[in-house]
Formats: structure tokens, sequence, C-alpha cells
């Protein structure tokens, strides 16, 4: 496994850091290891577009709405 050091942080970046980090229940030194291993993803460019949507509100539950009836059509408008 390789090593890297980071100097002249923001030290508001770091305290983001760390807070992301307690967030997420890991270190400080792992949360940059994610950060860095979902940044440089090969992006396959097959995301489906109603999939990722689904899957981000997916946790939040359904909600079931009550469609009114139908009644019959009404007349087209006349232009006479």
């Amino acid at each position: 496994m390789a090593s890297i050091t980071v100097r002249n942080l923001d030290e508001g970046v770091k305290k983001r850091l760390r807070v992301r980090a307690a967030d997420n229940g890991r270190s400080m030194e792992e949360e940059v290891r994610v950060i860095l291993r979902e940044a440089l993803e090969p992006e396959t460019g097959e995301e489906n577009l109603a999939e990722a949507i689904h899957a981000l509100f997916a946790p939040l539950g359904g909600v079931e709405l009550e469609l009114p009836p139908r009644g019959p059509m009404r007349e087209p408008p006349k232009f006479d």
C-alpha cells in the first residue's frame, strides 16, 4: 500500500472532513480513502436516469396517491 501526505490543508476542509468521517463512523484517514476511491472510479456512462432517481428516493418510501374517478370526456370546443 502506498502512503501520501497532504500539506497545507485548509482548516475548514479538515474540519468538514472530520465531521463527515464522524457522521459515517470512519476515521479521517478511511474517509479520505473512500472519497478518493469514489472520485477515481471509472465511469461507465450507462447509468439509467430513472434508476438513479429511484435509488435516491427509494429509502424514503413510496406515496400512494388517490386518483379521482374519471368522468365522461368533455365535448371539444367549436371554432365556428
